[in-house]
């Protein structure tokens, strides 16, 4: 009998002692993986250290540390409501600028495929402005036209000078439509005047923007001299 209970009270001691052996591995990765150590230094100067965020800091940055020391994180103070919309414009706004950013490097690029050299760009000016003269002389030629036919209906009308009401009704007409098309050519005129200088401002913006881009061009290529004035032989 008391054989039988000596064992029993040794193989509840192995038992034990196996369980003991188990948990303890079990301990130690609880301890490794938990939760960080959380740092910080508070309103008043004090270093307070926790295993969790420190309420005290948090309106302040808080360091999460390794169980070695080393900073694992950084946590951002809490804001407020008006603090965090202020961020988020503030994030909102940065984002729209490097997309600004970015369209203005992809506009640069596609420039500078379509005017490889300076003198392309010229060639594209010089090409949208004689396009517009061509426009601008078949107007003038029209009002020339007009003013011819003014002139043979001035000279009829100097037949009634005494009593213009006694000129026909047809001939005070067609002096009326001469009129209105003269002014109508004329308005279409200046508004091509005006659209050449906008080519031309237009083109004057993209050099600024290209001699950034453009390598630097031979003075020899470019039929310059370097102060910058036309080559004389």
């Amino acid at each position: 009998m008391r054989q039988f209970a000596f064992s029993a009270i040794a193989a509840s001691l192995a038992l034990l002692m196996t369980c003991t052996a188990q948990a303890q591995p079990q301990r130690g990765d609880a301890a490794a993986g938990g939760a960080g150590i959380y740092s910080c230094v508070d309103s008043r100067g004090r270093t307070i250290t926790a295993d969790r965020p420190i309420a005290d800091c948090s309106d302040r940055e808080q360091r999460e540390l390794n169980p070695s020391g080393t900073v694992k994180r950084k946590v951002d103070p809490t804001l407020t409501a008006r603090e965090q919309a202020e961020r988020e414009e503030k994030d909102r706004l940065a984002q729209q600028a490097q997309l600004r950013a970015q369209e203005e490097r992809r506009r640069e690029r596609a420039l500078l495929i379509r005017y490889p050299t300076p003198a392309a760009h010229d060639r594209e000016r010089a090409d949208a402005l004689a396009q517009i003269d061509v426009v601008i002389q078949a107007a003038r030629k029209r009002v020339g036209e007009l003013a011819l036919d003014r002139k043979k209906v001035d000279e009829e009308l100097e037949f009634y000078s005494r009593d213009i009401s006694r000129a026909p009704a047809s001939l005070k007409r067609e002096l009326d439509d001469i009129q209105q098309s003269t002014a109508v050519q004329n308005r279409f005129i200046a508004d091509q005047e005006d659209e050449k200088r906008r080519v031309n401002a237009r083109f004057d913006d993209e050099r600024v923007r290209l001699s950034k881009l453009w390598p630097p061009q031979p003075a020899a290529a470019a039929g310059v001299t370097p102060t910058g004035t036309s080559a004389k032989r």
